[in-house]
């Protein structure tokens, strides 16, 4: 059976098994719709958690991050990992308790303002549109390979089975859904770990392989992977190039994001009771840690096969690199997509690559004959190509097409849900039509899901760059929009209304134009042409990606400045923030 055939059947019979269980489940009340009538399990919870969470920047981009960047994408994943532990010991039981639908209701209810409900809104919608366009960018990814279509093809497959379990079935849809999804994408992500690390080092677990002697050659994975990088120009595969401030700046704002992220809390909001969002918290770290510590060795397996399978003798050596007639088939089918291209710049027919930024390397490279790295490899193919460049049975590698767009698509529901409810809820229900009957509401609520899904689709088919660096900017904005205001709501009852309302647009409005100065995020015309020298214009030396962190300072210092020149919160606000923090509160 050939790999396409075998890969419509896999990824097709994970697309039957998503729909049928989102007719199975599907909402009959905007209860059901918006947080699945709080009635899932803490286990059933964790997994679906887990797959809102894993979504494609965690399984497509992160190890092709680490595979590229090395010790410097470790950052990643100390901040999403971190983020979590944050979330379930300082937000998630106390906004369970709280019992609301939303983020944007609970910041209108304990900032007793409907001018805070919109402002979160718009927060909200900003953030989440940000995180869905990488979603959509990594289905894009997946359907142009695996199902060899085009690319504006698969992504309104991706719309139309999103549209099926959102739309219909709502947050109870959703979370069922998404427990299958991640069943598909943890068995996607480490199955292909598993026999690769076997290949190279003879253990099967790739935590441990990670650290382990290549088989055979008496020398460790690392420092294997050291040697040869270095010999290309490249800096060391175990060192890091980001200063102390910058590692420390983005690996606090996605952790903060991580906390303030609307489709992450408005998870804990499902549960029965408030200590089963503890336990759904726990579970969650439990199933993420098993894809989260494979990352960095599937990474690194994965730039150990490329490098090997390009630089097939001695660099430098005349019959060095692979000849680009003699290329394998992975590399002709990723070249149909765009997304590796090859450019004989030396005519000599052979693929050189290798680090022609470096200046050091310059000489060397020039005696070798060589005038500029020749191949070009996208960061987010290296999850998906890498059981193809270890010649892995085409099973496994519909496997991981499946898993793949199991990441992708569920991550993208819990967004576009997130930015329906609101819509209806907070918007519709909470502003503009207070009395609106609930099946009116629960209509309101679809069709922004449906209104929700062609923009994402939208933002798909024009991405505004990489999955993991478009999803890391999403997480600057929710750590410097909402995380002040809701960790404020919970520990400070000296906070206000006007505090909340103006920590939150400083936070926002700072955080947005630095992003959009540098990079042109959100308008293509913006960001300023700094070229190579960017970095050296950076605030305090602080990327685009951690410059989260300054606005959400901002929006403590605003917050809380504001509310102490400023009337207090009313006594009865003032005494339901102490009845959020009481432990032995009256659960429901």
């Amino acid at each position: 059976m050939t790999l396409q055939t075998l890969t419509y059947l896999v990824v097709g019979a994970s697309f039957a098994l998503y729909i049928g269980i989102a007719v199975w489940s599907r909402a009959h009340s905007t209860s059901d719709f918006y947080i699945a009538g709080k009635g899932v399990s803490p286990l059933a919870n964790g997994m679906a958690t887990a797959a809102d969470w894993m979504s494609a920047a965690s399984f497509i981009s992160m190890a092709g991050l680490i595979a590229f960047l090395g010790y410097d994408g470790s950052v990643y994943l100390m901040g999403w990992t971190g983020g979590y532990v944050l979330l379930a010991l300082f937000l998630a039981p106390y906004l369970r308790k709280f019992g609301k639908f939303t983020v944007p209701e609970f910041i209108a209810e304990r900032y007793y303002s409907k001018t805070a409900r919109i402002v979160a809104v718009i927060c909200l919608i900003l953030i989440s549109f940000t995180y869905v366009a990488g979603q959509m960018r990594g289905v894009g990814i997946v359907f142009s390979r695996f199902l060899e279509v085009d690319v504006t093809v698969g992504l309104t497959i991706g719309m139309g089975i999103v549209f099926v379990y959102a739309v219909l079935g709502g947050m109870k849809g959703i979370t069922y859904t998404q427990v299958a999804q991640y069943c598909v994408l943890i068995c996607a992500y480490t199955v292909p770990a598993i026999f690769i690390a076997i290949q190279i080092t003879g253990n099967p677990i790739p935590q441990l392989a990670f650290g382990s002697e290549i088989s055979g050659a008496g020398i460790s994975l690392l420092d294997k992977l050291d040697d040869i990088v270095t010999s290309l120009g490249f800096t060391r595969y175990t060192d890091g190039t980001k200063s102390t401030t910058d590692i420390f700046c983005i690996t606090l704002a996605l952790m903060a994001g991580t906390a303030g992220l609307p489709h992450v809390i408005v998870r804990f909001f499902t549960v029965p009771k408030v200590r089963d969002a503890r336990a759904s918290a726990g579970y969650a770290l439990l199933f993420i840690a098993i894809l989260y510590t494979t990352a960095p060795a599937v990474g690194a397996m994965a730039r150990y096969n490329l490098v090997n399978t390009i630089q097939s003798g001695e660099v430098g050596a005349a019959d060095g690199n692979l000849v680009y007639d003699e290329r394998p088939e992975w590399m002709h089918t990723w070249q149909r997509t765009g997304l590796l291209s090859f450019d004989d710049k030396n005519g000599d027919g052979r693929i050189q690559w290798y680090n022609d930024t470096n200046p050091d390397f310059a000489a060397t490279a020039a005696s070798y004959g060589w005038q500029g790295n020749e191949l070009t490899v996208d960061n987010d193919i290296m999850v998906l190509a890498n059981p193809e460049i270890a010649g892995l049975p085409n099973w496994v590698i519909a496997l991981v097409a499946a898993g793949a767009i199991a990441a992708a698509l569920s991550t993208a529901a819990g967004l576009l849900l997130v930015i329906s409810a609101a819509v209806s809820h907070d918007l519709v229900k909470g502003i503009f039509l207070p009395d609106i009957s609930e099946k009116k509401e629960l209509m309101a609520g679809r069709i922004a899901a449906a209104f929700a899904i062609m923009v994402a689709g939208y933002l798909g088919f024009d991405p505004p760059g990489w999955v993991a660096q478009v999803v890391a900017f999403a997480f600057g904005l929710a750590a410097a929009s909402l995380f002040p205001v809701i960790l404020l709501g919970i520990f400070f009852k000296r906070t206000n209304k006007e505090g909340a309302i103006a920590g939150m647009l400083t936070g926002l409005f700072f955080t947005v134009g630095y992003i959009e100065y540098f990079k042109g995020l959100f308008l293509k015309w913006a960001g300023a042409p700094w070229g190579e020298n960017v970095a050296e214009h950076w605030l305090f030396g602080i990327s685009p990606e951690g410059i989260g962190v300054i606005g959400m300072l901002l929006n403590f210092f605003v917050a809380i400045s504001v509310s102490y020149l400023t009337p207090p919160p009313p006594e009865r606000v003032q005494h339901m923030v102490e009845q959020i923090r009481i432990p032995r509160a009256i659960e429901g």
